[in-house]
């Protein structure tokens, strides 16, 4: 298991932008491949991005393509998610999460093991 714990959560107004870090302790951080989830109230959680465990593929929901980029620095153990152009309906929790599997690559919410606690980002019209 590794233990996840992001930060950077935050208000902001729409149009404005925000940076989430996940820290990861407790394995080998850069075998694994990462993401972000996020859920909003009274909805199920969604796949937002995730990063490959080089960090060379990424992917994306569409509904953030072009305003949000994901990457990770295997050397302090933490993912980002950049976030630009926020729009009200990006008001969620955001969850980082780590897959079970070294090695691989996936956007499957089904092969992430490892879940944070999530952080509350709420833009504002």
């Amino acid at each position: 298991q590794v233990q996840l714990v992001e930060s950077g959560g935050g208000l902001v107004q729409a149009g404005g932008s925000l940076r989430l870090s996940c820290a990861a302790s407790g394995r080998t951080f850069s075998t694994y491949a990462m993401g972000w989830f996020r859920q909003a109230p009274g909805k199920e959680r969604e796949f937002v991005a995730g990063i490959s465990w080089t960090g060379g593929r990424t992917y994306y929901t569409d509904s953030v393509k072009g305003r949000f980029t994901i990457s990770r620095d295997n050397a302090k153990n933490t993912v980002y998610l950049q976030m630009n152009s926020l729009k009200p309906e990006d008001t969620a929790v955001y969850y980082c999460a780590a897959s079970k599997l070294p090695l691989i690559f996936t956007v499957d919410s089904d092969s992430f093991g490892s879940w944070g606690q999530g952080t509350q980002v709420t833009v504002s019209s």
